[in-house]
């Protein structure tokens, strides 16, 4: 009969066992968008959403209506007040697990940019998303919007362009392979097998140099004595 710790471990195991299932293999994500048009204001809108079908090709469909008139206005007034345009991604995995990350950026570039932005997905080693950021590639014309730049914007749909970023392994030392080593090392010296091969002041110098220091020591005491 199994313990209540055995039945704990055996359930924690197979938690474990179910994310290491998901990691161990390319898998798809969604991300739902939704942002928010009004300045100071918790509340989001509908954007879009963006499927990752293969996280290790960086493939993505993006599907993204047109914006209303009524959102258009609200764009546009939130670049004229230079307020920050911000989006929020939910993240939905294979297995069902969520995650949400919200971004920012200001309008006013969102515009200048003509609604064409980048999304960018950070990824862990093991696959999760660790952050999404929307940024644009063009730098802006100005600082802060005008009028006339509110008036050239001609498109009412955005432009989205994925990108995946893969988080690379930092170096791991070596550690089992290093302890073999000194093991190995520490057996030959008890069979004798080591041998040394340095020269042979690098062997003998410690007792060379306390010589050679008594030796200029007692020479430079004689010397004084004849004088």
């Amino acid at each position: 009969m199994y313990s209540k710790a055995g039945f704990v471990l055996i359930f924690v195991l197979g938690l474990v066992s179910s994310s290491w299932g998901f990691l161990e293999h390319d898998s798809w994500i969604t991300v739902e968008l939704q942002h928010s048009l009004a300045a100071n204001s918790e509340s989001f809108s509908f954007r879009g959403n963006v499927t990752i079908p293969s996280l290790n090709s960086g493939l993505a469909n993006v599907e993204q209506p047109d914006l209303s008139t009524a959102d258009l206005d609200l764009l546009k007034k939130l670049a004229l007040g230079n307020e920050f345009y911000r989006l929020k991604a939910t993240v939905v995995y294979s297995n069902g697990a969520k995650a949400q990350f919200i971004t920012s950026n200001k309008a006013c570039r969102l515009l200048q940019a003509q609604l064409n932005d980048v999304l960018w997905v950070s990824l862990e080693p093991s696959g999760y998303v660790t952050g999404i950021t929307v940024s644009q590639d063009t730098a802006p014309a100005t600082i802060e919007c005008t009028q006339e730049d509110v008036n050239k914007l001609l498109e009412t749909q955005f432009s989205t362009d994925v990108l995946i970023r893969h988080a690379e392994l930092a170096p791991v030392p070596d550690t089992a392979g290093f302890i073999q080593k000194v093991e190995r090392e520490r057996e030959a010296r008890e069979r004798g097998e080591v041998r040394d091969n340095r020269g042979f002041f690098a062997k003998y110098w410690m007792y060379i140099v306390p010589v050679v220091l008594l030796v200029f020591i007692s020479g430079a005491t004689n010397q004084d004595g004849a004088k």
